[in-house]
């Protein structure tokens, strides 16, 4: 009970702050068949149940071919709880594994997202819920900062390019040990993708940097989540956040430049 109460007073927060869900919104949440997503349908069920605005939950599965067991099981275990569920074999993402076996990960989540928009559709949904936890956004924050040379992470809440869809993450504030721990108590079929099993180099090493800080530090990702939230603009180096006066100025007087 206290691991539920801790879960849904998080997504409550992240809902509330970022205004993820508003009454009368249907909410499809893309259920992969991991402990984030499930545990991330369970919160939204409970909390359509409780929370101050009128809103629905249902559920799909993109079927790109590449789960490591039979998704039936977790088939079975949402009928019977009476959750709505969609399973969506991808047509097109079974004919790129079979063309191209070894293609990135780029390609695979340009064909996903097109199959995503197409369920949510049928599904009425205005919606999307995705399962990335607080873990994701602190690795996507440390990782583009040391290999793309470019301060961001993942966005809370943003909209399909011609905004049919508000996508949101609702587990901004949820850590894996947290999803680990609820999913287990549900007794949920866990359903493994082949793509979690081919974990990067870099993804690796980040975990492997803050699984050894937080050793020392437990609090860390909170402080990294917070400081994503409190973000002191005069202090980068990005000249569209400085002082607008000196902006404007033309460079010499900021800088004098002294010829010989």
């Amino acid at each position: 009970m206290e691991l539920e109460k801790t879960l849904l007073r998080k997504v409550g927060e992240a809902i509330h702050r970022f205004g993820m869900i508003r009454e009368g919104d249907r909410v499809a949440v893309a259920l992969s068949g991991g402990k984030d997503s499930l545990t991330l349908l369970e919160a939204l069920l409970l909390l359509a149940k409780r929370a101050p605005v009128e809103f629905s939950v249902c559920a799909f599965t993109v079927e790109q071919g590449k789960f490591l067991r039979p998704i039936e099981p977790l088939g079975d275990y949402l009928r019977e709880r009476g959750i709505a569920w969609t399973y969506f074999r991808d047509k097109p993402s079974l004919r790129l594994l079979e063309d191209q076996p070894d293609h990135g990960c780029d390609l695979c989540s340009r064909y996903r997202r097109r199959a995503v928009y197409e369920i949510a559709r049928n599904l009425g949904a205005n919606v999307i819920a995705f399962g990335h936890t607080a873990d994701d956004f602190c690795e996507a924050l440390l990782r583009n900062t040391l290999f793309t040379g470019k301060l961001s992470a993942l966005p809370a809440v943003t909209h399909s390019r011609d905004r049919e869809f508000r996508l949101i993450r609702p587990l901004v504030f949820v850590t894996e040990d947290i999803t680990t721990a609820f999913a287990e108590s549900l007794g949920a079929p866990i359903v493994p993708c082949g793509c979690s099993q081919r974990t990067g180099t870099v993804r690796r090493s980040l975990r492997h940097i803050f699984a050894e800080l937080e050793q020392e530090y437990p609090h860390l990702k909170e402080n990294i989540l917070a400081a994503m939230g409190n973000v002191d603009t005069r202090r980068l180096l990005d000249p569209r956040y400085l002082d607008e006066e000196k902006a404007a100025a033309p460079a010499e007087e900021h800088f004098p430049i002294v010829s010989e």
